[in-house]
């Protein structure tokens, strides 16, 4: 919320490129960023206005196709009866979770933001779920500026950076290598505690 200027920092600042981003239009820094979050909003309404929903221009039938295959949802949708006619329920009650965040996935790509920030975008998925939902983030990322909030540590492991927040501090930053080679690091320590649990 804060990156996307829907609150203010009460201390510190925001940079984008340098500039503070409260000396940034709002709109123009909202329409640069597309989220995942953990619980995407659906409405009820077919697969394919649940993906154009965001698109800020009328997205053809064959963007809408083409973003569902990067986002690895194709296969689900090929197999529903009506393809992307079928209708998802309110809040996408037809579907799987792992389902939802995969159009939520298609729909940001036809906004094609230039930053990518994902919320827990795979924390209430099973592990097959996450897999697919991961390999489709990953394709979406590319070339984009992503930043991944995550508690579930599987999900940072290819991150360029990691960055570790304490009481909203940053405590530590580099890539997994580097934070688990610390042996009194506070990444370290999450993972540990995680692969023991």
């Amino acid at each position: 919320a804060v990156l996307s200027r829907f609150y203010d920092p009460v201390a510190g600042a925001v940079f984008l490129d340098g500039r503070d981003i409260k000396t940034l239009d709002v709109s123009w820094l909202r329409a640069n960023i597309g989220t995942v979050s953990q619980e995407p909003t659906l409405f009820d309404g077919t697969v394919a206005e649940t993906i154009a929903y965001a698109s800020p221009a009328r997205s053809s039938r064959r963007d809408v196709e083409a973003a569902a295959e990067v986002a690895n949802a194709s296969g689900f949708i090929a197999a529903f009866p009506e393809g992307y006619d079928t209708r998802v329920g309110e809040n996408g009650a037809l579907l799987s979770g792992g389902q939802k965040q995969r159009l939520a996935i298609a729909r940001v790509l036809l906004t094609n933001p230039a930053i990518l920030l994902l919320d827990e975008a795979t924390s209430a998925l099973d592990a097959e779920s996450e897999a697919l939902v991961s390999e489709a983030l990953a394709r979406v990322a590319r070339g984009r500026t992503t930043i991944l909030v995550a508690h579930r540590l599987s999900t940072v492991r290819r991150a360029d950076r990691v960055g570790v927040l304490r009481d909203g501090r940053l405590v530590e930053c580099g890539t997994h290598e580097q934070l688990m080679a610390k042996k009194d690091g506070a990444y370290r320590a999450l993972v540990e505690t995680q692969l023991q649990s």
